[in-house]
């Protein structure tokens, strides 16, 4: 099986591009982010076409998660157990999308921003990965042998080199220790990042802002990542960082990250 995820930065706007990749790549599970745009208006049947079924969970144009699935989809679920709210008293923004793939439990994430360091929204985003820490150990402790893959739009850059220049970053969210120690939790719930496994490379980015020649310059962040059950970890064979998405005509500023998983 071939699984990526992917920020898309617009389905709408970018529904061409994923045709495209997905046509050229052959990947069987696409988790997608930021893809802003309300459920009945996701553009699903280019991708019906190719014979992928389509699971969204948006409410606006902001957010919003899916999965395309050509291996089937089982046990939908929009939120997490837990899952902290922001805004609206009560609801749950469209962050986090489970579904079954062909065995495989997808978790497809957009992880809270945070805006700046002592924002209320930083400490939504805290609070937002401790809750799904806590749901991520509860599902091994049900299930050690559960095949479950957290994969998304981090916001977190673990590592030092996972940003073109730490010190511009002083001050700044996503390298701070709250942030990086919040990641962490999920490497001593059990999860293995698979990416950085068969990754390693420093510098090996998958974001690059649209301003100031960000992408041109090399200037981007490792912020989308890949969790994995020790079952499924065990089962991840290779991963790739699809660079080239970010040339070319209207590109998101993110990049696919593909993982190579064998049969079980």
């Amino acid at each position: 099986m071939l699984l990526a995820t992917w920020n898309i930065n617009s389905i709408r706007a970018r529904v061409d591009r994923a045709v495209a990749f997905l046509e050229r790549t052959g990947v069987d599970v696409l988790a997608l982010q930021e893809t802003k745009v309300k459920d009945q208006a996701f553009p699903r049947e280019p991708f019906e076409a190719l014979g992928y079924e389509v699971v969204t969970h948006g409410y606006s144009q902001w957010n919003g998660v899916a999965v395309l699935s050509r291996v089937g989809v089982a046990d939908v679920e929009r939120g997490f157990p837990g899952q902290p709210t922001w805004g609206d008293p009560g609801v749950a923004e469209a962050r986090a999308l489970g579904v079954t793939c062909g065995g495989v439990r997808v978790w497809s994430l957009y992880v809270p921003n945070g805006r700046e360091v002592g924002d209320p929204h930083y400490t939504y985003k805290l609070d937002w990965l401790a809750a799904l820490r806590d749901a991520a150990q509860g599902w091994l402790a049900t299930d050690p042998r559960a095949q479950v893959a957290m994969v998304g739009d981090w916001n977190v850059a673990p590592l030092d080199t996972d940003v073109w220049d730490v010190g511009w970053f002083a001050g700044r969210t996503h390298v701070t220790p709250a942030e990086r120690d919040a990641f962490t939790a999920f490497a001593h719930a059990g999860y293995t990042e698979v990416s950085r496994v068969h990754l390693p490379a420093e510098r090996t980015f998958t974001y690059w802002d649209y301003q100031q020649l960000r992408f041109p310059r090399d200037e981007g962040m490792r912020i989308d990542l890949t969790y994995a059950s020790p079952a499924l970890a065990a089962r991840v064979t290779g991963a790739r960082i699809e660079r080239d998405e970010r040339k070319g005509k209207q590109p998101s500023d993110h990049v696919p990250v593909v993982l190579e998983i064998a049969e079980p």
